[in-house]
């Protein structure tokens, strides 16, 4: 069995792990599952309050899980996408505002992609403890994180800045928080 397959499995039966994006190491687990995602949130020691994105191989995955997101554009890369969550789907996910949700496509290959496609999609955030810096490599992941997940999928180093989180639920796009891209650059690609 691969790794990959052993990271699938343990997704799939609600356990936590930690993978690579192309930003930072995430911890993850199944977005569907409330009990995962309560699970995340305490290893991390941070409020049910703050959302969780859902991370996906594609938008016919994030379409999976919010059929309202059919037909719009979320774009591949470093950012985080707030969209409008109408029928309050996954609350556990959307934290302080549930009619809202994240979703990101991060620009993956080699392992990540193909654990992204058998899985469709999971819910992530960074793999630290709530407050701390994001961690660029497996080794700058808590030890307290990595003795509690099913596994971890190591590639080595990565930029190390999270990605940038853009909500377009206005009539304007905002910034909420800068990371990977810079704002100015964020804002103008989303006013396009």
């Amino acid at each position: 069995m691969t790794a990959v397959d052993e990271l699938a499995t343990a997704i799939a039966v609600g356990r936590l792990v930690v993978i690579p994006t192309d930003t930072v190491y995430g911890l993850a687990c199944r977005p569907d599952l409330e009990e995962s995602a309560r699970m995340l949130s305490s290893l991390k020691r941070r409020s049910a309050e703050q959302p969780i994105a859902i991370v996906a191989a594609s938008v016919d995955a994030l379409v999976e899980l919010v059929p309202e997101l059919e037909g719009r554009s979320v774009p591949r890369g470093p950012f985080t996408i707030v969209l409008p969550n109408p029928a309050l789907r996954l609350p556990w996910l959307t934290g302080a505002r549930p009619d809202t949700i994240g979703v990101r496509l991060p620009d993956v290959g080699g392992d990540v992609a193909e654990l992204l496609a058998r899985v469709g999609a999971v819910a992530a955030t960074s793999a630290n403890l709530h407050g701390a810096a994001d961690p660029c490599a497996l080794t700058d992941v808590p030890s307290e994180i990595l003795e509690a997940v099913a596994g971890v999928l190591d590639v080595g180093v990565l930029p190390g800045t999270p990605s940038t989180v853009v909500d377009v639920t206005g009539s304007e796009p905002c910034v909420l928080r800068e990371g990977a891209v810079p704002a100015a650059t964020a804002l103008a690609q989303f006013r396009e």
